[in-house]
């Protein structure tokens, strides 16, 4: 929503009526407006009460004349006209609404006038058959109430000359009457005085305008999210606020749908964030045409979106609306000319069904998010109790896997990397495990994804750097010792202080240390990655690219980063004897790694079959279960002795 202020138009009759006229939104428009009315009611009480306390001192002025009757007449309407104006204060005494229609302005400019009009009788009543005191004290009143009528009403141009004319043409009248000189000069300092005092009122509702629009601005702003124009967390909040009291007093239901985005690290990965942004950008847009007027989207943070969903007759017509979601965010997206391919998943959660509060709701919502992402058959689903058996043991991991480190849980197992031309063991790769005290040895894959959310995979990976390389020191020097290395680790400056500590305290030479990257950590084009990759190149360091095609690898990414050996992911080992395409990628990447001098290993090697046929066609080097397991640091001790005949006996 915009809440720009265009400069005010020249405040001719229209802007009698309603000063904030230029202002283009209505929402912002009505905020004036509830500001205007809210400054009219602050001052209603002082002003009510200065209106009853002048009628009784014009009663007491001319209560020993032959007016008196029409003075108790007059002032009694007075009192009438208070009372209910009083009245109708108390029962519109509550806190003033955000919004305020044009009608509001209208009444008060109504009213003023009615009450302008009752001060305008008293000169024409009384005033040419009062005494010269008399006639004192009635332009004392007019004079005092034209005052205090300008500045009560100040803030609505419209309701302050509503009260004011008709007692200053009044005034007018009754002077220009009179033969005295000094009533025309009183007539003219009269009309210098309206001139000023109305020229106060125009600036002081305009002043109020233009701060009140510039603090719609400010607090917009500050509730929209700046990359999409979405309402971001801080307005979602809110909107779930009003939405629990119209539940509570109207009891209409309504739903969320807490939904992030498929790949989407990838394409940022593959593609660069102003790409990933863009991509935002579009479905914020698709999101907005899925939903009605009366609901809700909103971009709570990254590619994480919410949407409330109002009015909601029964579980049905969310779940349709969910599944267009995910139709519309199934159809690709042209960014630059480019296809870019994403989806959703999506949790949904009912008020007051699963949550009574806000925060409560939406917690249930991403407990139902995060099993939707679970699932391999379906991307929606909605809320029940065992969303949270699925948290509350996640929570638990989270839990153990921040002691683990402290008590020693983790370890390492080493697989042998050997070379397949002449039967020699070339190196280990470090395996990590952790040793659960009560789930027995669980492998990283059960355990990596929470340490990469979590951080702790710095740490972990600090210390498996340290202990790979001081069990690395004890083995001949032409072997070396391969880590994994997260991406979460690379794109920090973090992991260089990691690894030359490493090496310092193990005393491991760098040449001997192989650092294993996966594709994706190096389709991040940024300056982070590559300087970090090259400074371990300039270290002496190995780099393997691992799990080799796998990803969105090409030879850019190759040429940019220079590895010293690609690993093929065992998946195309298990099928290359069975599988004509396997077959073919595996013969392609040993071409292609020999071609740019690049060794080649292969991984997860089985079956005698699979073994002979990498030989046959020039593989660097092989590990896997067929050749050997992984083993303890104790163990190589025992293993490199026999890896000549352990070899020879499995080929």
């Amino acid at each position: 929503m915009r809440c720009s202020l265009q400069p005010l138009r020249e405040m001719g009759f229209r802007a009698l009526r309603y000063p904030s006229s230029s202002i283009e939104h209505e929402a912002v428009a009505g905020r004036v407006r509830a500001e205007q009315i809210g400054n009219i009611k602050r001052y209603l009480s002082s002003m009510m009460l200065a209106n009853v306390c002048n009628a009784s001192i014009l009663v007491a002025a001319l209560w020993s004349s032959s007016q008196r009757e029409l003075a108790i007449a007059w002032a009694s309407t007075i009192l009438i006209f208070v009372m209910y104006y009083g009245l109708w204060r108390r029962q519109s005494a509550r806190a003033t609404p955000s919004y305020v229609s044009p009608r509001a302005i209208t009444l008060a400019a109504r009213n003023a006038l009615l009450l302008g009009t009752l001060w305008a009788i008293l000169p024409l009543l009384f005033f040419a058959n009062a005494s010269p005191s008399g006639q004192m004290i009635i332009t004392a009143l007019c004079v005092g109430m034209l005052a205090g009528g300008a500045f009560a009403f100040a803030s609505v141009p419209a309701a302050a000359m509503a009260f004011t004319l008709p007692i200053i043409i009044a005034v007018s009248v009754i002077l220009g009457r009179g033969n005295d000189p000094t009533y025309l000069m009183l007539i003219v300092l009269m009309i210098s005085y309206i001139g000023v005092l109305g020229r106060g009122v125009f600036v002081h509702a305009s002043q109020m305008a233009k701060r009140v629009a510039a603090q719609c601005q400010a607090e917009t702003k500050v509730r929209r999210d700046e990359l999409t124009s979405l309402p971001n967390r801080l307005a979602f909040f809110e909107h779930l606020e009003s939405a629990f009291e119209r539940l509570e007093r109207s009891h209409e239901k309504f739903a969320i749908l807490y939904l992030d985005l498929n790949d989407f690290k990838a394409v940022n990965d593959r593609c660069g964030h102003a790409t990933g942004d863009r991509l935002l950008v579009q479905v914020g847009q698709r999101l907005k045409d899925c939903i009605k007027e009366v609901d809700l989207v909103a971009r709570l943070s990254g590619d994480e979106f919410a949407l409330v969903v109002a009015d909601v007759a029964n579980s049905d017509t969310v779940t349709e609306l969910a599944n267009r979601i995910v139709r519309s965010l199934d159809t690709p997206f042209v960014i630059d000319g480019t296809e870019v391919f994403t989806g959703a998943c999506i949790g949904i959660a009912f008020a007051p069904a699963d949550g009574t509060s806000p925060e409560l709701l939406l917690k249930r919502a991403d407990k139902a998010l995060y099993d939707a992402k679970g699932k391999s058959d379906g991307a929606i689903q909605l809320y029940d109790s065992s969303c949270k058996d699925v948290a509350r043991r996640r929570r638990i991991l989270e839990c153990e896997l921040r002691c683990a480190l402290h008590r020693r849980e983790f370890f390492l197992l080493f697989q042998p990397i050997f070379s397949l031309d002449n039967n020699r063991i070339t190196g280990f790769e470090a395996l990590l495990r952790w040793q659960h005290r009560a789930s027995g040895i669980k492998p990283p894959i059960q355990f990596t994804d929470i340490l990469e959310e979590t951080g702790l995979i710095n740490e972990v990976g600090h210390w498996a750097l340290v202990e790979a390389c001081k069990a690395a020191v004890a083995w001949p020097e032409y072997i070396r010792v391969a880590v994994n290395v997260s991406p979460i680790q690379l794109r920090h400056t973090r992991i260089l202080f990691s690894i030359v500590n490493a090496l310092a305290v193990s005393n491991l030479p760098a040449e001997r240390l192989e650092i294993e990257i996966t594709e994706t950590a190096i389709i991040d084009d940024s300056d982070e990655v590559l300087s970090n990759v090259n400074a371990l190149r300039e270290l002496g360091i190995r780099i393997a690219l691992d799990d080799f095609g796998t990803g969105y690898s090409s030879l850019t990414y190759l040429r940019k980063i220079s590895p010293d050996s690609i690993k093929i992911d065992a998946s195309f080992i298990r099928e290359v004897t069975r599988d004509a395409s396997c077959e073919s990628i595996v013969k392609s990447l040993i071409k292609l790694s020999r071609d740019l001098n690049i060794k080649v290993v292969a991984e997860g090697i089985e079956t005698a079959e699979q073994l002979n046929y990498l030989q046959a066609h020039h593989c660097d080097e092989g590990q896997g279960y067929y050749i050997s397991q992984p083993m303890s640091a104790n163990e190589i001790a025992g293993f490199l002795p026999n890896i000549g005949a352990a070899r020879t006996n499995a080929a």
